[in-house]
């Protein structure tokens, strides 16, 4: 088990770092200190190393998600920003108790945005984030489908880019502020964004 760990925490690290097309099996194996044959024993080929490096954390997430938006439904307090904040918060404290979570974030953004890992996406994370769309649509009854999907993929957009760039707010000279607060003010964003 330590050595599959290993494995799959050097794919995240090096997909996160330099994308599928700029990885390699043995950058893996380099980073993950083991034989190119361990890798493939434990993730496959490339691209099934790829889905399953995705796959492995998605489990966790999703439950965290789900467990987040049955509170909210369960205490029949219902708002957007509260559905928001359960679909945004646990990945930002993932990341807080496992920095790794940020390299999972950036693998997220490229499955996101690449039609080639759309079966990754169906499978991985669709099947919450339908949940969340039906929850918002609820909420939202005169906006249409098609402005709701946007809204929530302009906030999932968003979620992932602070996820993935915290050395911005420094660069940029914003300073740097707990991450909690940042999370709340992502959520306040998005709710804001929705009744654009």
């Amino acid at each position: 088990m330590a050595t599959k760990k290993r494995v799959f925490d050097a794919a995240e690290k090096i997909f996160a770092q330099r994308g599928y097309d700029g990885a390699t099996i043995r950058d893996i194996a380099d980073e993950a200190g083991e034989p190119l044959g361990t890798i493939h024993h434990h993730g496959g080929g490339k691209k099934t190393l790829f889905y399953r490096t995705v796959a492995r954390r998605a489990e966790t997430l999703s439950l965290d998600r789900l467990d987040a938006l049955n509170q909210v439904c369960s205490n029949g307090t219902q708002t957007l920003e509260s559905v928001l904040t359960a679909f945004i918060r646990p990945f930002f404290d993932l990341a807080v108790t496992d920095p790794n979570w940020r390299d999972y974030a950036r693998l997220v953004a490229f499955v996101s945005a690449d039609h080639r890992w759309r079966e990754i996406s169906k499978q991985c994370f669709d099947p919450i984030a339908e949940m969340f769309l039906d929850e918002i649509t609820k909420l939202l009854p005169e906006k249409s489908k098609k402005q709701v999907a946007e809204g929530f993929v302009f906030s999932v957009s968003a979620m992932l880019a602070l996820l993935t760039a915290q050395d911005r707010f420094g660069a940029l000279g914003a300073g740097f502020e707990l991450e909690s607060t940042q999370a709340d003010h992502l959520v306040a964003f998005c709710t804001a964004g929705f009744q654009v």
